[in-house]
């Protein structure tokens, strides 16, 4: 049937109105509560905020109320930023010199298109005045009472639009959001200070960040250790690289301090919070041979580009972002990391060793009440010393305390070592160490595990890994994959793997890494592209190289029970202090804990 038929209607192209724009726009850009929690706050510190108040009620769904002092807006003002890109942000001659949050000008019209938005706000030397729209439709401008900045009160989210608050989610867990949402903003900017109240639980402070002072790191340090705990501070390297114009600072969680889940890597770019898929890639690829698969690392690190060389214009949220040269950042966020777990030497996580106390300690019980007559006197005191004080004569004097044989005492410069000087080995593989400040426990296998592995992935480095030629080169049926792969033909040479176009969507395989012996080709092909897919290059041969180099240093590296000389002990130790990433083991397991002699002598109640 045809379109020509006069029974069959054509469809008719209207223009919508601006309700329905800014209704279908807010789709996009308020996709919860936390999504508007974010536009306003961002749209406080554009204002020059110092400090933020947010308040909430039902997760969001009733009331989002954020107040700043930052320079506020004048009466003319108001009726503007209500409107579809409006923005004092950008002039819109440059949409790659961006320097602020926000700079679509959509948030306020779509929060005012499905929900009752009223924005008060005093600008220096004028009156405060207000503006309310509900549900797209405006009311006039009043003044208003406000001694500076602005407030804006979004309430009945969704309202205009109750389709969508089916797909909200508890009241709990959209808080949860909001929480998670002010928590990166608030590391983004260390010297403002940051309130989030539910004031459906009678205005419980949520979160409160002061604001930091102090130079950059000391302000960014006393944010995170405020916002994701003390252990991870005290637990974590620093992080300051350069490249090409391109500068990544912050801090990155010590391996043995990692956690069972990827919910504390926090990325920001120019200040701004976002969750980019090939940043955490490059996290992951930083932290390859010191982590186990089931494990994830801490980190909050903060990229710094021109902003002509990084897009932020991609997403309404504003949460993606598309870099100009995508392998300079990755390679910088890469090798800055394992610069930083090479240069960290033997250190190990406090987590650990706060974990082993408290494995010693017992639940505390209220002391049991002395009386005077009870309490022995200094006489009596002296007398049971005297006593219990063997090989000592009836008539001897004064009192003096036994005689000792031990060995020798360590020398001092090796005492004052980070490792210590070896005591003993317990179980055949636990090595004690003394130091100044205390004792290290030291995992023998684990740890010489780690330096044999870290040995031969130099022998690797300098001479080249070793390729075996095929008899007859393996032929893959890859379709429009092999093109892909192809384009990493150099790096995978690197690799030991070489490979070459064999007619159309075929890749021919005619070396492969010999110390991988008779590798299955197509399913290694495979497991290659799913990772260039994540991550935008493969480091699947790479992990796989280094699994075979962690499995032999495993086989020749000291097993338990064997029971080592002093000689051999501290020499281990040494070793330990020498090679880079000797604080866990190949698996990303610990080699060795600090016990600090304060925390023991709290196990036994010197302190």
């Amino acid at each position: 049937m045809s379109l020509d038929d006069p029974k069959i209607s054509r469809p008719i192209i209207r223009q919508l109105d601006d309700s329905a724009i800014n209704r279908i726009a807010a789709g996009e850009v308020v996709e919860r509560p936390a999504s508007a929690v974010k536009e306003l706050v961002e749209n406080a510190l554009d204002a020059g905020a110092t400090r933020v108040l947010i308040e909430i009620a039902h997760g969001g769904k009733s009331l989002i109320r954020v107040s700043d002092d930052g320079c506020g807006m004048g009466p003319e003002d108001l009726p503007l930023a209500l409107s579809r890109h409006a923005t004092s942000k950008i002039d819109g001659s440059d949409l790659l010199n961006i320097q602020s949050f926000g700079f679509r000008g959509e948030a306020l019209p779509s929060l005012g298109a499905v929900g009752r938005l009223k924005i008060t706000s005093r600008a220096a030397g004028l009156e405060a005045h207000e503006i309310a729209v509900n549900g797209g439709v405006m009311d006039p401008i009043r003044p208003a009472a406000l001694s500076r900045g602005t407030i804006v009160e979004l309430r009945d989210l969704f309202f205009a639009t109750p389709a969508r608050l089916k797909f909200l989610r508890s009241d709990r867990a959209e808080m949860q959001a909001i929480t998670d949402v002010v928590r990166r903003l608030a590391m983004a900017e260390p010297g403002v200070g940051f309130t989030l109240k539910d004031m459906t639980d009678e205005g419980r402070v949520v979160l409160r960040a002061d604001p930091e002072t102090g130079d950059l790191f000391d302000a960014l340090a006393g944010r995170l250790r405020g916002l994701m705990g003390r252990d991870f501070i005290d637990n974590a390297l620093r992080i300051d690289a350069e490249r090409e114009g391109l500068a990544l600072r912050g801090y990155a969680g010590l391996p043995t301090a990692s956690r069972g889940a990827a919910v504390a890597q926090f990325f920001f770019v120019n200040g701004r919070p976002v969750r980019d898929k090939q940043l955490y890639g490059a996290l992951r690829a930083g932290y390859m041979d010191v982590l186990a698969r089931d494990r994830h690392p801490a980190a909050a690190l903060f990229l710094d580009c021109p902003p002509e060389r990084v897009d932020v214009n991609v997403h309404p949220a504003k949460a993606e972002v598309r870099f100009r040269d995508p392998d300079l950042v990755r390679g910088l966020v890469v090798s800055s990391l394992r610069h930083a777990l090479a240069g960290a030497g033997p250190q190990g996580a406090t987590t650990i060793a706060d974990g082993m106390l408290s494995a010693f300690r017992h639940e505390a019980e209220a002391p049991a009440r002395i009386y005077q007559m009870d309490r022995p006197s200094q006489a009596s005191l002296i007398r049971a010393r005297d006593w219990q004080a063997p090989g000592l004569a009836e008539d001897s004097a004064p009192w003096a305390p036994s005689a000792r044989v031990d060995d020798a005492a360590p020398a001092t410069e090796e005492t004052a070592r980070p490792l210590g000087a070896a005591r003993a080995q317990l179980h055949e593989n636990y090595i004690i160490a003394q130091t100044e400040t205390g004792m290290v426990i030291v995992d023998a296998h684990a740890a010489h595990e780690r330096l044999v592995y870290e040995r031969l992935k130099r022998q690797m480095e300098e001479n080249g890994i070793a390729r075996q030629a095929l008899l007859i080169p393996e032929i893959v049926t890859l379709g429009a994959d092999a093109d892909r792969l192809l384009a990493h033909a150099e790096d995978l040479a690197a690799l030991g793997l070489t490979i070459e176009a064999f007619g159309p969507g075929t890749i021919a395989v005619r070396e492969t890494p010999a110390l991988l012996g008779a590798v299955p080709v197509e399913p290694l092909l495979r497991d290659i592209l799913d990772q260039i897919d994540d991550l935008g290059r493969s480091e699947a041969l790479r992990a796989r190289l280094d699994a075979v180099l962690s499995r032999i240093a495993c086989h020749g590296s000291v097993r338990t029970g064997r029971r080592m000389s002093a000689e051999e002990m501290n020499a281990l130790l040494r070793e330990m202090e020498a090679t880079p990433k000797s604080g866990q083991c190949n698996h990303g397991r610990p080699t060795f804990v600090t016990l600090a002699l304060s925390d023991i002598e709290k196990l036994f109640g010197r302190s």
